[in-house]
């Protein structure tokens, strides 16, 4: 269980040196941010660089985690990357807000699924910001909400999480929904889950006018109280 001794523990003292902070405004190409997370990666390891939160958006496309099962494609519309990360198939795209995080597990204690708490942790007080009450289980990574207004026992995930550790440093991160496509999901197998009960869904989607920027501003805050100051990019 996630406890606040837990959480303490992910962050660094206050001597330590901020965590880069830096917003893309410009859609990524995915291969070109795979090959400058793991540029970064590595100048983290060697001591020649600071820990980075890398906020940015993508063009449309699916990604494959090492998880990934052919069956997940259903019908892709858009090119599919392998993205080397845990995890199954998932769609970024405009609209989506994802963040990378490259962040140096040797210092702040090398423990995965803490890390991975964390990172639901952050996001589950994200989106409580803006009245979204959300939900993290025990058998599948993420963070969902319950859709009783869509039927019974309706679930619908907000944020995805897939990271990949190298070395003790982590690389891809969340892909939180803000007003992206959701029907361009229904080429693939969201994470590998098919029940009829289950789904995506994004701050649009809820009826809640959200921008990215005020997204942004939670993410940060929020960052700041479980894995240290973040310092400007």
């Amino acid at each position: 269980m996630l406890t606040a001794r837990n959480l303490v523990r992910i962050g660094l003292d206050r001597a330590s040196s901020p965590v880069e902070w830096r917003i893309s405004q410009e859609l990524v190409p995915y291969e070109a941010a795979l090959a400058a997370m793991d540029e970064r990666a590595t100048a983290i390891t060697d001591g020649a660089a600071p820990e980075l939160v890398w906020l940015l958006e993508h063009p449309p496309l699916y990604t494959a985690g090492t998880s990934a099962k052919a069956e997940g494609r259903i019908a892709p519309r858009f090119p599919v990357h392998s993205a080397g990360r845990g995890g199954q198939l998932t769609y970024h795209g405009p609209g989506q807000r994802v963040v990378y995080l490259m962040l140096d597990l040797k210092r702040r204690g090398p423990d995965v699924r803490r890390f991975v708490a964390t990172l639901e942790e952050w996001i589950s007080r994200t989106v409580a910001h803006f009245k979204v009450v959300s939900e993290r289980r025990q058998d599948r990574i993420g963070v969902s909400l319950r859709r009783c207004e869509k039927g019974p026992g309706r679930e619908h995930k907000i944020a995805a999480i897939g990271i990949r550790i190298k070395r003790w440093v982590t690389l891809h991160g969340v892909a939180l929904n803000v007003d992206c496509d959701l029907s361009h999901y229904a080429g693939i197998v969201p994470c590998g889950v098919s029940q009829p009960h289950y789904g995506v869904t994004s701050f649009a989607d809820l009826g809640l006018a959200v921008t990215t920027a005020e997204v942004d501003a939670v993410l940060r805050r929020e960052f700041e109280h479980l894995f240290g100051a973040a310092g400007n990019g």
